[in-house]
C-alpha cells in the first residue's frame, strides 16, 4: 500500500538531516527481506521538494524547519513501520524523551498508510492533525494531489486550498 512519510529539521544542517533520513528510508528499501525486524518496503518511493516553513507550535525563538514528504510501497503492519522510522530518527539523533514541539534536529511523522484508519496509544492514521498542517499539505500535493485520505472527502490538494494557514510555505529545493 502507498504508504506517506513527513521529515521535518530546524536544528544543525537542515538540509543534511532530511537527507540522511531519505537515505536510511531508502536503506531500509534497499535492505528489506523477509527477515524479522525489517520494514516490508519496497520501491518506488517519490520524494517531494523541500519546503521551508515558519516553526508551529514550538519553543520561542526555534528557528525555520525544512520539510518534505515521502511516499513509498509498504507491505505490513503500519506499527513495524513505525519502529523502524522511530530508529531512523534515534540514529541521526534524536533523544526520544524529547518535549513535544520543540526544536529538533530530524521528525519522521508517518501520514497514511493507504485506506487504513489506525487509532490506538501509539499510532494514529492518518495523521491526526495532516489536514490542518500546510507545511505538510503542500509538498504532500506535489506528489499526490488527487489522493483522499481516509476519513476525508476532499483530495490533498482540495484540503490545501480551503486550509486557512497564513503560514509561509517557501520551496527551499526542487531535487535533493
Amino acid at each position: 500500500m502507498r504508504t506517506g512519510i513527513a521529515l521535518g529539521s530546524n536544528l544543525g544542517d537542515r538540509m543534511a538531516n532530511l537527507r540522511a533520513a531519505r537515505k536510511a528510508i531508502v536503506d531500509l528499501v534497499r535492505q528489506r527481506t523477509d527477515s524479522p525486524g525489517r520494514a516490508n518496503v519496497k520501491p518506488p518511493m517519490r520524494s517531494s521538494p523541500i519546503y521551508e516553513t515558519e516553526p508551529v507550535d514550538c519553543e520561542p525563538d526555534a528557528g525555520k524547519f525544512l520539510n518534505a514528504v515521502l511516499e513509498i510501497e509498504y507491505d505490513g503492519d503500519p506499527s513495524e513501520l513505525l519502529e523502524q522510522l522511530v530508529r531512523v530518527e534515534e540514529s541521526l539523533g534524536r533523544k526520544r524523551d524529547h518535549t513535544r514541539n520543540i526544536s529538533r534536529k530530524i521528525d519522521i511523522d508517518l501520514l497514511y498508510a493507504g485506506d487504513l484508519s489506525v487509532e490506538n496509544e501509539r499510532l494514529q492514521l492518518p495523521h491526526p492533525r495532516l489536514d490542518q498542517r500546510k507545511f505538510v499539505l503542500q509538498p504532500l500535493a506535489d506528489i499526490q494531489p488527487d489522493l483522499t485520505l481516509p476519513n476525508q472527502t476532499k483530495t490533498v490538494r482540495e484540503l490545501l486550498a480551503q486550509i486557512e494557514d497564513s503560514t509561509k510555505v517557501i520551496c527551499f529545493a526542487e531535487k535533493w
